[in-house]
């Protein structure tokens, strides 16, 4: 099995000592040698949080395993990864949709292995509880805050163009950074006049969404 070792410190001071780094890729070597495995890869993102998943090395460690250039994706502990249940769930169903496995070495998540994939199961039926509990405690203040005639929403910056395409092309399934990299290149300039990521596409469907959900409560 070919294995991208990933890891991640949170902090700029961490980055620039070292700190943990050694201990996440000690810990990664020491079972990937036991089970005969060959690390193709190591990739680190320095000083980045683990609260969001636009981080440039797992970016390139996801791209290679989905292009079938490695087997697994190892992490010596979960919130390396992420710190988000419903991440962790995404990153479980990429990996089983595009044939590749993902390793969590703290929790005991290996989706190689029968127990592993098992354990990740459990995480992504957690995350959908979560998602639902969220949505209709969601659901449920939206209708309070309609009733008391509060408005919902924050105003929107964007015009309805850009806003419609973004909705029709995560329709057609496109996905967020494929839709972002499209933005950029005409160029269409963001709310505030930057650049588009996934992370602000994902903001307006997340809107879109809200929008929505107003509209129905």
């Amino acid at each position: 099995m070919r294995v991208i070792a990933y890891h991640r410190v949170s902090t700029d001071k961490q980055a620039d000592t070292g700190n943990g780094l050694e201990a996440q890729a000690a810990t990664i070597v020491k079972v990937v040698t036991a089970r005969g495995w060959d690390v193709v890869a190591n990739l680190t993102d320095e000083g980045r949080s683990g609260g969001n998943m636009n981080r440039p090395a797992l970016t390139e460690a996801l791209d290679r395993l989905d292009r079938g250039d490695a087997d697994v994706l190892a992490v010596a502990k979960l919130d390396r990864l992420s710190r988000s249940v419903r991440d962790f769930a995404t990153l479980v169903e990429r990996a089983r949709r595009n044939g590749w496995s993902l390793v969590a070495l703290d929790i005991d998540v290996d989706t190689s292995t029968p127990t592993g994939e098992l354990m990740a199961n459990i995480y992504g039926s957690v995350a959908q509880w979560e998602r639902r509990i969220i949505g209709q405690r969601t659901s449920e203040a939206m209708q309070a805050m309609k009733a008391r005639g509060v408005r919902l929403g924050r105003p929107v910056k964007l015009s309805d163009d850009v806003r419609n395409r973004i909705a029709a092309e995560r329709a057609a399934g496109r996905s967020l950074r494929a839709i972002a990299d499209a933005l950029n290149a005409e160029p269409v300039p963001t709310a505030r006049g930057g650049k588009w990521h996934a992370s602000t596409v994902r903001a307006v469907v997340d809107s879109l969404a809200l929008d929505r959900l107003a509209q129905s409560a």
